[in-house]
């Protein structure tokens, strides 16, 4: 008879045997009952894509294409509008201006792009503009001109340099002065940006900051073998100054000091002194300077920059600076993960290894 007791319960159903599971308990049952996701390989994502987004190399790629086209369309409109001037960048204050104010414009728009796209400022890439010609940059200006003054005085000390006797005065003096200053400005912006710029920021992210600045330091002192009369040592000076350069952007977080560096030293090498820049001699200048020597004192046709004591004061600035610099600067910690690029690239790097 059934129970009075369970008049109200629903029966239960009997279970079913799923022949298809495994046998071995609840265990097993269950493990078969959750798909196990199997890993996909995507070789495109592997290559464009890493754990911070995408690649630095190919960001840099991107800031490079961006930079040689808008450079490009500015100088062809400006060939348009305006010929180029007579006379090369070491030769004429317009000539530089154009050689080195246009390849930094491009540059300066190109990081400006790159910038939104990665949802960064100016002052990731070393270049704030709330310290625009500030002490940094008046700073590296006097560290310009004691440093080379200082190397053409161990050259005079070895009686092979003499200042000479000015070569100009009254209006001539103020106007090339002040067109000097200008010109030079221009290199120091677009040689330290180029180089220490957007590419130093984003090869670091990529490789870190010492193998970045040695490549970057290699490439710039390369560079200078297309100069007229420049020598073996010039161009392993012009290395090392740019690596300097990058250990002034990691203790102080910008370009300024190295801006006011470079343009200091390059304008009292060739309107001050009037000695050779990597074989070029500029038109109008303060001195009538000469050398007379050996040429791994003097520099040769190269100028102070050959010289083998350019090494000692080379040295002498990355201990005083080391000394005066203890923090590190560059690159900003926060700065690395704001990409958009970063923060939208890594989930799918994340996706596509499940």
């Amino acid at each position: 008879m059934p129970d009075p007791n369970n008049s109200n319960r629903d029966p239960v159903p009997p279970i079913e045997r799923n022949e298809d599971l495994p046998r071995g308990g609840a265990a097993a049952t269950q493990s078969a009952a959750v798909p196990v996701a199997q890993p996909r390989n995507f070789p495109l994502g592997v290559v464009f894509l890493g754990p911070n987004g995408l690649r630095a190399g190919w960001r840099l790629s991107l800031f490079l294409f961006i930079a040689a086209s808008l450079y490009l369309l500015l100088a062809g409109l400006i060939q348009h509008f305006a010929p180029r001037p007579q006379g090369g960048a070491g030769t004429t204050p317009a000539g530089m201006l154009f050689d080195e104010g246009l390849p930094f414009l491009a540059a300066w728009l190109s990081a400006a792009v790159m910038a939104r796209l990665e949802k960064r400022s100016l002052a990731d890439y070393a270049l704030p503009g709330r310290s625009a010609f500030g002490r940094g940059f008046w700073q590296g200006v006097v560290w310009g001109f004691v440093a080379l003054t200082l190397l053409l005085l161990m050259i005079r000390a070895a009686h092979d340099f003499d200042f000479g006797a000015a070569a100009l005065s009254g209006t001539s003096l103020l106007s090339y002065a002040a067109i000097w200053a200008i010109a030079f400005l221009g290199v120091g912006f677009c040689e330290e940006f180029l180089f220490r710029g957007y590419a130093l920021y984003t090869l670091t992210t990529g490789m870190g900051f010492w193998p970045s600045a040695v490549l970057l330091s290699a490439l710039f002192g390369a560079m200078h073998l297309g100069n007229a009369g420049e020598s073996r040592v010039g161009v392993l000076m012009a290395g090392l100054i740019g690596l300097f350069f990058c250990f002034t952007v990691r203790r102080t977080g910008s370009l300024w000091f190295a801006i006011g560096l470079h343009a200091m030293w390059d304008y009292s090498e060739s309107f001050i002194y009037s000695v050779p820049d990597s074989g070029a001699m500029v038109k109008g200048h303060l001195l009538n300077s000469s050398f007379h020597g050996p040429d791994w004192i003097t520099g040769g046709s190269v100028g102070p920059e050959g010289s083998w004591l350019v090494f000692v004061i080379i040295a002498a600035m990355f201990v005083v600076f080391d000394r005066l610099h203890r923090d590190v600067r560059f690159p900003l910690p926060e700065s690395s993960q704001s990409s958009v690029f970063s923060s939208q690239a890594s989930v799918v790097v994340v996706r596509s290894q499940l």
